[in-house]
């Protein structure tokens, strides 16, 4: 299956319980952790997980870190890899995006609430960003305009003006 991915743009954090039993040894925990890492490596996925010792048994989750927008592809892609190592039974857990304040990243929080925005990014002369985005009046009659501008503000780290259009 080839990495789901879209540019490049933003980069999906998948977490994976990949012994929601916790049966399974620290050195074969080990080796199977190396195993995925190098597995993923091939495709210019990372992954990161703590150390066992640290883990209780029955919360073994690392993390899969995929560049692309589509949650779904991301998830299922993060998931199939992790089983092909450690087996079916492992679980899916919550997917995050890293933020890094791009305007990719105010499109990706539009996309999560199902919209989307034109935007427009301006510089004070302190050297403050100030994002105008530009939504349908219909969208902001289903989601408060208040959870958008938080998400867009947390996302981005700029003040943010939502207009309608």
């Amino acid at each position: 299956m080839a990495v789901p991915t879209i540019g490049g743009m933003r980069t999906a954090v998948i977490r994976v319980d990949v012994d929601p039993a916790g049966e399974l040894p620290p050195a074969e925990f080990g080796k199977k952790i190396s195993a995925l890492i190098s597995s993923a490596a091939k495709s210019g996925i990372s992954v990161t997980a703590p150390d066992i010792d640290r883990l209780p048994a029955r919360r073994r989750e690392i993390q899969v870190l995929i560049d692309g927008d589509d949650t779904a592809a991301l998830l299922e892609h993060a998931v199939g890899m992790c089983a092909d190592i450690f087996g079916s039974a492992v679980r899916p857990g919550a997917v995050t995006f890293v933020s890094r304040g791009t305007d990719d990243d105010a499109h990706g929080v539009l996309a999560g609430f199902g919209i989307t925005g034109e935007i427009d990014r301006s510089c004070d002369a302190a050297g403050f960003d100030t994002l105008t985005v530009r939504l349908a009046r219909t969208d902001l009659e289903r989601i408060p305009e208040s959870r958008i501008q938080t998400a867009l503000e947390a996302a981005t780290n700029s003040e943010v003006v939502i207009v309608t259009r």
